[in-house]
């Protein structure tokens, strides 16, 4: 009897570690961004953010040996592993967030894009992203002098 009380305690338990939301702030002096700008005439207002994770040594970290991850997910069972990648997928979408966040703020302090812009194209995976976009707005003289190549 003592048993069967045993087993629902810590299935929640381990539903419940396994369920905590992934903070945006964990990826903060993670991850190192580009913007680069091109002007095409006073029409034509491009941009590309490029985001990446930082290595280990960027961050001085001490990160696993490859093939001890991959002994250690054998090792696993199938409801973890599945745990594990939702956890993944969780971390996936706050990483995205960060992209976003990180571009909305580099056009901001920039000014690059006053009303905003048309995405072209948005390439986000685990640890790298770009997304690049053209202005609403056509280039100043300004612009042309702060931005142009």
């Amino acid at each position: 009897m003592r048993n069967l009380i045993s087993i629902p305690i810590v299935c929640i338990l381990l539903s419940a570690c396994s369920s905590s939301p992934i903070d945006p702030e964990e990826f903060a002096g993670q991850f190192t961004d580009r913007f680069t700008t091109q002007i095409k005439g006073k029409e034509i207002k491009l941009f590309t953010y490029t985001a990446r994770l930082a290595t280990s040594t960027e961050r001085n970290l001490d990160e696993g040996l490859p093939h001890s991850q991959r002994v250690n997910r054998r090792k696993q069972d199938a409801r973890s592993y599945a745990r594990e990648q939702a956890r993944r997928e969780e971390q996936r979408e706050a990483w995205e967030e960060n992209v976003q966040l990180g571009l909305d703020k580099t056009l901001a302090m920039t000014g690059y894009c006053r009303t905003g812009y048309i995405e072209l194209s948005r390439y986000v995976v685990t640890d790298r992203a770009e997304i690049r976009g053209e202005c609403n707005e056509g280039a100043t003289e300004q612009d042309i002098q702060k931005f142009a190549d």
